[in-house]
């Protein structure tokens, strides 16, 4: 008697004319089946990996210490091991330009004069079943090069420029602990990571290597080797069940959690057939801190959240281990984000902006990055004058080993290094920006100008992060106000208010004001401190 067929992924929650335009292009009988069978096989040990998170955390707590792993100290002590060597399409990484994979932003993204796009369906992208289709196809056109754009405002037209001036595609899947509702096997939703990195490597792979260039991924949210390990069976699996020739994938990691920046090594090491490199992010890891090490005490609290520079002592420590791991390993070491949104109607603020990320982005380049990130096309030659200064044609420096640096267990958490406390401004900024960018995330939006910087789900975390742990740490700010959550609901409501008065009431009603002002307020003021906001985000999300 043969073996019964395996149950085919369902597709839930999207009823009669709510289907994103062109899915079934996307969703196809193979693609379904080879998302399900990535389901079937690493769906437990992803659910493993986010039980073994809630155990770390809970051992942070009762320590308030990390500490370079002794079981994997013989990987750290190997000088003989490498990454496999860069391909000829990510070889020159010295300007990233990130964003979400809506059609616009595709083909200015892939324009722009960065070498490489980050298209994001994590952060910069509010998961909507819309936005997770829409990006599939917008990605298979731009590579088809059948895309173009109209804006509908303005009545602008976009269109790819040639080939060879087109940025190098690093897509960035979902981290591990988000689902998606929308596709189901046996009534279980399939992780949000294998949907986006399924769906993409399935139609894209051979695509991409006819053009010359691969499937490339960028990792969010990693706290471990052993979360590497399993995307490199994944990757393994994937190329052998495509006939893709093993090494083919290349994946980037976003060191942004403070545990994966103890096992940089390890983490290398485990994807080392098919490394990149690694990126040193700013909010995501900041975020991480307050949320390992929230039972800390007060050494622990940070600051707000513009006083934590990348020069901050603990920061500094971070970034510059970040880059002798790399060039160690012969790996790219990626920078951080320049978030800053030119506005050309204020020539002042313009130059003044523009000065600091120019600052940033030479000391990147003189510290031994490779590469960096901006979230604006007019930040592209910006960044790109800081690395060609240091690079000139070569096109990284890896061979700056950076043996100078010595970085101890203790420096990459030493928080109370920077002289720099909370202030009673950086709690109002804090609910005004969260409560901005949760609204917008709530209709849709993942990538939002706020204040003059593109901001988006890292900083509603460290946001909500810094509101929680002020109140419970008792902060008393410069004017004598202490962090209580009733002060938090006063700001919170004066803030709905002002917004209401600001837009107009057609606008605010018009809009998921109040739930976003909600959730801010759930998310900061619960004692039990919620794992990330998206997670009960994502239930009011349409």
């Amino acid at each position: 008697m043969s073996a019964p067929a395996p149950s085919p992924l369902a597709i839930v929650d999207v009823g009669p004319g709510k289907a994103p335009a062109r899915q079934d292009e996307i969703l196809t009988e193979a693609a379904l089946a080879f998302v399900a069978e990535l389901h079937r096989r690493f769906t437990p040990r992803r659910d493993e990996l986010l039980a073994r998170r809630d155990a770390r955390r809970a051992e942070i707590a009762r320590t308030s210490a990390l500490d370079f792993l002794p079981e994997t100290a013989h990987i750290r002590a190997d000088d003989s091991w490498r990454v496999a060597p860069a391909p000829a399409a990510l070889n020159d990484r010295r300007v990233e330009i990130t964003g979400p994979t809506d059609r616009k932003m595709t083909i200015n993204a892939l324009n722009s004069g960065a070498k490489v796009w980050l298209a994001d369906f994590e952060d910069a992208s509010a998961p909507t079943w819309e936005n997770v289709i829409g990006g599939q196809v917008n990605l298979i056109d731009a590579y088809e090069r059948r895309i173009d754009f109209t804006d509908p405002g303005s009545g602008k037209s976009y269109a790819l420029k040639a080939a060879e001036e087109l940025a190098t595609v690093v897509v960035r899947p979902r981290g591990w602990h988000l689902d998606e509702r929308h596709l189901q096997l046996d009534g279980t939703p399939v992780p949000g990571a294998l949907v986006d990195f399924g769906l993409y490597f399935f139609h894209n792979a051979q695509r991409l290597l006819d053009l010359g260039k691969g499937p490339y991924f960028y990792l969010p949210k990693t706290e471990s080797h052993l979360e590497a390990r399993l995307w490199n069976e994944i990757f393994v699996f994937a190329q052998d069940h495509l006939g893709i020739a093993q090494g083919t994938v290349r994946a980037t990691v976003l060191i942004e959690t403070i545990t994966a920046a103890y096992e940089m090594e390890e983490i290398l090491y485990e994807l080392r057939d098919h490394a990149a490199g690694l990126n040193a992010g700013r909010w995501d890891y900041l975020f991480s801190i307050v949320k390992n090490f929230r039972d800390g005490g007060e050494k622990f609290v940070l600051p707000d959240r513009n006083a934590i520079t990348m020069t901050a002592p603990f920061m500094r420590a971070y970034t510059e281990l970040l880059v002798r791991t790399c060039h160690r390993r012969g790996a790219h070491a990626i920078g951080g984000m320049a978030a800053f949104i030119p506005n050309r109607r204020d020539p002042e603020a313009n130059e003044t902006a523009l000065a600091k990320v120019r600052a940033d982005k030479d000391r990147e380049a003189g510290d031994g990055f490779d590469g960096s990130w901006v979230a604006h096309p007019d930040l592209v030659p910006v960044a790109r004058a800081s690395f060609d200064a240091v690079l000139g044609d070569q096109p990284h420096q890896k061979d700056r080993l950076r043996e100078d640096v010595a970085v101890s267990a203790a420096d990459l958490i030493a928080v109370d290094s920077l002289d720099a406390r909370p202030t009673y401004q950086g709690l109002v900024d804090a609910v005004r920006v969260g409560t901005r960018y949760i609204e917008a995330w709530l209709r849709g939006l993942g990538a939002v100008a706020i204040f003059g910087l593109m901001e988006d789900a890292a900083t509603a975390e460290i946001s909500r992060s810094q509101i929680w742990q002020w109140v419970d740490a008792g902060v008393v700010f410069e004017n004598g106000e202490k962090a209580t959550a009733e002060l938090v609901r006063r700001i919170a409501d004066e803030e709905l208010a002002a917004i209401r008065d600001e837009i107009g009431d057609e606008a605010f009603t018009a809009g998921t004001w109040q739930q976003a002002h909600d959730l801010l307020l759930k998310v900061s003021l619960d004692t039990d401190y919620a794992a990330f906001l998206t997670l009960p985000a994502y239930e009011l999300l349409d």
